[in-house]
């Protein structure tokens, strides 16, 4: 294979949302693979028991680390799908919201708000 037979990278899309909507978040990404979109998303999920986060301490540390990293995640990506099921969004996803606006980054939404149509 040449450089000049592969082909232009996919766009890169992050999730970002809660974690306490999981399931949604592997739908999106199934969707979003489909439409031939390389996806970012959180890969661990705080709210499910894991030895690697069951001392409080260590847990928080890992929540922060892990928020700075999707923060990464956004700066990799070129849009960012809000997964948002109900219309839920939290303080960490806001947090993320606001991000990606500072970047310029196109935002949709899986499930509209009153100030997003999804």
């Amino acid at each position: 294979m040449t450089a000049d037979s592969i082909p232009p990278r996919p766009p890169i899309v992050v999730l970002c949302g809660s974690t306490r909507f999981w399931d949604a978040f592997t739908e999106a990404a199934l969707y979003e693979t489909a439409a031939g979109r390389i996806v970012l998303a959180p890969d661990c999920n705080l709210k499910i028991p894991h030895p690697l986060w069951e001392d409080p301490a260590r847990a928080d540390r890992l929540k922060r680390v892990l928020g700075d990293l999707h923060l990464q995640k956004i700066d990799l990506a070129d849009d960012v799908l809000i997964v948002n099921p109900g219309g839920y969004i939290g303080e960490s996803t806001r947090r993320e919201i606001a991000y990606a606006h500072s970047l310029g980054k196109p935002i949709r939404y899986t499930h509209p708000t009153p100030d997003h149509p999804a």
